[in-house]
């Protein structure tokens, strides 16, 4: 069986969102929230908030590894964090050449960086000198910044830089997360470095997950957005569930955004819930039309907590109906129709 991990969404799936998404035990790994280098040592207590696995072995509730990330320009000081960074032991250190955010592509980070090859050796060089030899070193890329001309020149300058794998984002930066994603560039990559690459972007299903890793020729799989909008979706490709979505399955997702907002309740340090709660309905809707309604319902609720109310609410009606059904069948007595 292939490899699947879940991918790093800045501004989405923080720490309580992979405790939620790996609890289904359907991913072999996750990745943290990107960690911002810029001209100082974090301390410890940076990447406890942003990646508190590391105070529980580096694997999320449900058991499943995590890497941290790492997103900088500077080769000294992403070595220096790096360095920082792996005694907290995690499963590994990756660096993030693929974020297409303007606010991280002003300062010359994320998917910028893939405009000089040259850079990114430098920079996982010196990653892998500083961080010891039994935590790997990974990276992300996409394709380019605003075409493909040097995508293989960029894998082979990480891959000859140090980079035990490769995660390849199927798109450049000026292409943002517009369909289609570029499967056969995955396989040009694939072909042109002798570390494994693992193929990302568009894998919204179960057939979609079937066409990457064909088009790719690439047995690993990241998932992203796709795994937000189906929290089932790891289950469906391993062949654990069915792989089309039931409407009775978004009572049980609800009950997973129930518990997830009330983590987020929880952490003091929180103060975006309510974006993140309707960033994850809003992906919802792909899977199941019905979420719909309920996104409107919270669209211009800004309080968390009564979101929470409005979807306990939701559960509890839709609880209710169940139970309306579930006693009408109980009821029902064949004789009787017949005999009517």
């Amino acid at each position: 069986m292939s490899r699947l991990f879940l991918a790093p969404m800045e501004g989405l799936a923080d720490y309580v969102l992979r405790d939620v998404l790996t609890s289904t035990r359907g991913f072999d790994g996750c990745v943290s929230e990107f960690v911002r280098v810029t001209g100082s040592l974090l301390p410890a207590r940076v990447y406890e908030r942003e990646a508190p696995e590391v105070l529980d072995a580096s694997r999320t509730p449900s058991g499943t590894p995590m890497v941290i990330q790492l997103l900088g320009s500077d080769p000294q000081w992403m070595a220096r964090n790096a360095r920082h960074a792996a005694a907290l032991s995690p499963y590994g250190v990756d660096l993030n050449f693929g974020c297409p955010a303007k606010v991280v592509n002003q300062h010359g980070g994320g998917a910028m960086l893939l405009a000089d090859p040259e850079q990114l050796h430098r920079i996982v060089s010196a990653v892998r000198a500083a961080v010891p030899a039994g935590i790997a070193v990974t990276a992300k890329m996409r394709l380019g910044v605003s075409d493909t001309s040097r995508a293989i020149d960029c894998a082979v300058a990480l891959a000859e830089g140090g980079a035990a794998s490769l995660v390849v984002h199927a798109r450049t930066r000026d292409h943002g997360y517009r369909p289609p994603a570029h499967w056969e560039w995955i396989a040009r990559i694939d072909d042109a470095v002798d570390v494994p690459v693992i193929a990302n972007g568009e894998v919204w299903s179960v057939a979609d997950w079937e066409r990457c890793r064909a088009v790719s020729g690439c047995a690993d799989v990241m998932i992203g957005r796709g795994a937000v909008s189906d929290p089932f979706l790891a289950l469906r490709i391993r062949g654990l569930m069915d792989p089309t979505p039931s409407a009775g399955e978004l009572q049980r997702v609800l009950r997973q955004i129930a518990g997830y907002l009330r983590k987020l309740q929880a952490r003091a340090s929180s103060s975006h819930e309510h974006g993140r709660v309707k960033k994850w309905l809003s992906y919802l809707q792909r899977t199941w039309p019905q979420a719909a309604e309920l996104h409107a319902a919270i669209r211009r609720v800004q309080d968390s907590h009564e979101i929470l109310r409005v979807i306990e609410a939701a559960l509890a009606s839709r609880e209710s109906i169940r139970s309306q059904r579930s006693d009408a069948v109980e009821q029902f007595d064949p004789a009787e129709a017949v005999a009517g």
